[in-house]
């Protein structure tokens, strides 16, 4: 682990006394060997090795001044933690699609409560009693209006509902006292409970056991009432059998619970009334909230007391009340639970709103003072986390386990996600946003359709806008396309750029992902990287025609580079030095030479490039430029988009030389071939000895080609040639360091090897170089290649959205990003001999064959192979008679392998042989008849006779091994 990945807040104590003690004793930055001195002392007894140390000195010390100070350690450690928070964030980011879907509603009053079934249907309810279906994508399916309007009598009003799915039926209470039940099906009047003690605000319902369960309401006396019933389905028959008040069979309460199927409990349990209630069947209590700051929330038991005093207590008073009396007395005064039946929790301002998750164990609740607070529910005394950020009174919560989010809504309309771990908020929805208007009255949200649906004015759905599922055996490094890639030396990184504009850091020794930084270039793609000459900082360049330096292991952008006027797109950059002076040049569709002066001392943010050479505006190029490439201490080439290719001098700004890229047309003549050069490379051993007429400089060329010139001869194009084995564009070339092997990459992701050391070294070659060995390394276009020499690996990078790792022989390594951790020294952690799914899947990836490429079916060859065999059975019939002796004939075990190969085929076209072959293996045999897939061929037995003669036995004189048996016998 790195070092500032370990550091504490007394460790970091310890460090910044450390670094006054010294600045005191005169010492106002520290060496790398100070640095190391008080590191070990400050993290003491946790060693570091001076490794570690030296790299992070370094990450610390970007401009390599080799001293760093206490205010440079606090700004990289800050940038640092800022950008993995960040990263951490974008990780974990989780959003709802927005703006959300609206359903207008019919006029009419507020929806109260909206709720689901198992099939999602949504099952929603309004004040005045119209109770409708609504399908998930928000397609009203019916609606009822339950209460009848008479004249002569008040309205009736719906305070909440629940759904009793088990038995099909509906629950209604209302606002006279009332618990109403309905046909869940047609919405018909079933039975009712009537004169309750107070007006049930809140219902829930819960199934026990068999044909047994449990109804709870909270009351506007802050009482919390359970109702206990067995055999329901009996029990409510019988209530519909009564008298009918108002068209629904009525039973009072009184009478109900005097059934021996009805236990009926009241608990004194808020000091207002009740905000909300639910049953957690998990810890088998009833949770409840008010407004009421000393009762805000009260989880509790259902029935009765767990003290024994307390249940010897209620036994003996509850014998002396019944005795002789049949049933279950309703108390005038409801009873207060004991202290050991329930935890109390004070809440500020009371709870409006509650969510409990029993996979984390957690309790949220949110309330009028905008504070949502997350407890243990067995600790009442202190929340364990709160989260502050919504501006109005929390109306909503919900606990998403498969996310590990929370979900929050409050009265403004503002929708927030919440991280469960670390507390942080990843999303939030304004209502501008959102497009929800109105007061809000109800929330619901279904986990199974990971959809939000809020009602105010009108009806709105959110969808949760989930990552795409990876595709399985599918790796990759990156969401978007990867545009350019290096291996830095000194921190053993590997850093990757995207079309996306983020730039990632991965390990090389392990594959696993560092760190990562988004929008380095707003929204424009990064088309090229490199780093400077201490590989401490990381330059890239984007389509936004800017370059910019950063602090690449904190994400710190340390400058930006821009001409003056219009930018245009950057296609490559490179980093020289020339006379002891450094400088960054990049190249693109400006079609010249831009460079940068790089110096330490420069604390300016924004920079322009250095005046242009001469040469450069009277003779450059004039098309735009692709590719930069330097060979210290001289020499520069670029390429451009007509394909011309210029060496400079850097030292002089002059033109060495101009190399113009042949271009033909293609086979029929009629269309012109692309001429753009988008790669070119020194061979450097080759480049430093002047004069020397050997190629120097390897370029692509038209199609597919590679080009060696020689900068020295007074016929340039010393040797062209195709590596790919698929006649694809070459994309991207890197030669070892001793300019031994080169190797191409294609636009089809091949990668070819051939041996270049005594190629090109004097006479035009008229062939290619000797071949070593290619493979494929993408499904998609490689867009770099970079020889590792000191581990002897090859690094390569694709548009198809992956970096991946080999070893020089094609030995596949890894992607960067996967699950598994490689150990670059322990070949067994390699994939070899594994090769990447997509590569194996990949129908280019197959074998050439005509029936494969569609150019003949399986038919056509089969008939092909018979016609010749009957055409020799004709030949031999015509050069001899049936009484011939037949001659021998050997059948080896290739022939029989060739022959099951040849008859395992199906017409198939483009699918795996060995699918097909599987397919033919697993087919039921077939007995007797005709078959296509055999010819049998019979031929006619000659007659003999019948009476044998006495065989001649004088032969085995004849016989040399006969004899030499009598000899030893």
């Amino acid at each position: 682990m790195q070092i500032e990945q370990q550091l504490t807040l007394e460790q970091l104590q310890k460090l910044n006394t450390a670094f006054q003690e010294l600045e005191e004793n005169g010492c106002k930055s520290l060496d790398v060997e100070k640095f190391k001195q008080i590191v070990k002392k400050s993290m003491a007894p946790y060693n570091s090795s001076d490794e570690q140390i030296d790299e992070f000195f370094m990450k610390i010390d970007y401009a390599a001044t080799g001293t760093i100070r206490w205010d440079d350690f606090c700004t990289y450690m800050q940038l640092e933690y800022t950008e993995q928070d960040g990263s951490s964030a974008r990780l974990k980011k989780l959003t709802f699609s927005l703006p959300a879907m609206i359903q207008e509603l019919s006029y009419g009053e507020a929806i109260l409560r909206i709720n689901s079934l198992p099939d999602n249907t949504l099952v929603i309810a309004r004040e005045d009693g119209l109770i409708s279906f609504w399908s998930p994508q928000l397609q009203q399916k019916r609606s009822k209006m339950v209460f009848e309007k008479l004249s002569n009598k008040k309205p009736k009003w719906v305070m909440d509902f629940a759904v009793m799915s088990q038995y099909n039926k509906l629950i209604l209470g209302t606002g006279d006292h009332e618990i109403q039940f309905y046909e869940l099906s047609n919405f018909e009047p079933y039975c009712q409970i009537s004169s309750l003690e107070a007006i049930p605000l809140r219902l829930d319902y819960c199934y026990t056991d068999t044909d047994e369960c449990m109804i709870l309401y909270g009351d506007d006396q802050g009482c919390v009432n359970i109702l206990l019933m067995s055999s329901v389905g009996e029990l409510l028959r019988t209530w519909k059998k009564l008298p009918k008040d108002e068209s629904l069979p009525n039973i009072g309460l009184e009478s109900a619970v005097c059934s021996l199927n009805v236990t009926y409990i009241r608990w004194k349990v808020h000091g207002d009334w009740v905000t909300q209630l639910n049953y957690c069947d998990s810890m088998k209590a009833v949770i409840s909230t008010s407004s009421h700051e000393s009762t805000a929330l009260v989880i509790g038991c259902t029935v009765g007391a767990t003290n024994v005093e307390q249940q010897m207590k209620e036994i003996k008073d509850s014998g002396k009340e019944s005795r002789g009396k049949k049933g279950q007395m309703i108390p005038t005064v409801p009873t207060k639970r004991a202290e050991g039946d329930q935890t109390v929790f004070r809440i500020y301002k009371g709870v409006k709103t509650f969510a409990f998750c029993k996979k984390y164990n957690l309790l949220v609740t949110g309330g009028m003072d905008r504070i949502i607070r997350l407890w243990n529910p067995y600790m009442p005394r202190l929340p364990t986390g709160m989260l502050r950020s919504h501006m109005a009174p929390v109306f909503y919560l919900y606990v998403s386990e498969e996310d590990a989010r929370i979900f929050s809504m409050s009265t403004d309309n503002t929708l927030k996600i919440w991280d469960i771990e670390d507390h942080s908020c990843l999303f939030t929805a304004c209502s501008k946003s959102s497009g929800i208007k109105g007061e809000l009255t109800a929330c619901h949200y279904i986990p199974g359709t990971r959809s939000l649906y809020v009602a105010t004015d009108t009806l709105a759905l959110l969808h949760l806008r989930l990552r795409p599922p990876p595709e399985p055996h599918l790796v990759i490094s990156h969401k978007e396309p990867v545009l350019c890639c290096k291996y830095n030396k000194e921190f053993k990184h590997v850093v990757s750029c995207s079309e996306g504009s983020v730039v990632k850091v991965w390990d090389f020794a392990t594959g696993k992902h560092l760190f990562e930084f988004c929008d380095a270039h707003g929204s424009a793609a990064i088309t090229c990287m490199t780093f400077d000459d201490s590989g401490r900082r990381l330059v890239t360049g984007g389509r936004d025609g800017f370059l910019k330096v950063w602090n690449y292991n904190n994400g710190h952008c340390l400058h930006t580079l821009k001409r003056e006027g219009k930018c245009d797109e950057i296609c490559d950059c490179t980093y020289v030095e020339v006379n002891r002076n450094k400088y960054i040049i990049a190249v693109g569709w400006d079609r010249r030479i831009n460079m940068y002066f790089d110096s330490a001392d420069d604390m300016h943010h924004f920079q322009k490039p250095q005046p242009y050479w001469q040469d450069d505006i009277n003779h450059g190029h004039k098309e735009d430029i692709l590719c930069v490439a330097q060979c210290p201490p001289t020499f520069l080439a670029t390429s451009s988009y007509d394909g011309e290719i210029i060496v400079w001098n850097m030292i002089s700004g002059h033109v060495h030389c101009k190399l113009h890229t042949p271009t033909p047309t293609d086979s029929s003549g009629t269309k012109a071939v692309d001429p753009s050069v988008k790669h070119v490379i020194f061979l450097r051993t080759r480049a430093v000895k002047l004069r020397c007429t050997a190629a120097s400089l390897i370029s692509n060329g038209p199609q597919g080609s590679l080009n060696f010139w020689s900068l020295f001869s007074a016929v340039p194009l010393a040797a062209s040639f195709i590596p790919s084995r698929v006649k694809s564009q070459t994309s991207s070339i890197a030669v070892t360091a001793k300019d031994s092997f080169l190797y191409a990459a294609d636009e089809s992701g091949y990668v070819c090897v051939y041996n270049v050391k005594d190629y090109a070294l004097g006479d035009p070659e008229q062939g290619p170089p000797k071949y070593v060995n290619h493979w494929r390394a993408h499904v998609k276009m490689v867009v770099s290649l970079e020889v590792i020499e000191e581990e002897k690996m090859l690094l390569s990078s694709s548009v198809d959205c992956t970096v991946r790792l080999w070893s020089l022989d094609g030995e596949y390594i890894g992607t960067f990003g996967q699950e598994e951790p490689w150990e670059i020294f322990t070949p067994a952690s390699w994939k070899h001999p594994m090769v990447p799914f997509e590569i194996l899947t990949d129908p280019q990836s197959m074998p050439h064959h005509p029936v494969l490429g569609g150019e003949t079916s399986v038919w056509q060859i089969i008939s092909s192979d018979q016609n010749d065999a009957a055409r020799e059975n004709s030949l031999s019939k015509h050069e001899g008679s049936y009484n011939h002796k037949l001659s021998q004939v050997t059948i080896t075990d290739a022939d029989i392998k060739e022959e099951v190969d040849k008859w395992s085929c199906t017409e198939a076209v483009g699918k795996s042989l060995k699918l097909e072959r599987f397919k033919n293996l697993t087919r039921p045999l077939k007995h007797g008849g005709l078959s296509p897939y055999r010819t049998i061929n019979y031929y006619e037995m000659v007659s003999t006779a019948t009476i044998c003669e006495k065989p001649d036995v004088s032969v085995l004189g004849t016989d040399l091994f006969y004899k030499e048996w009598l000899g030893e016998n």
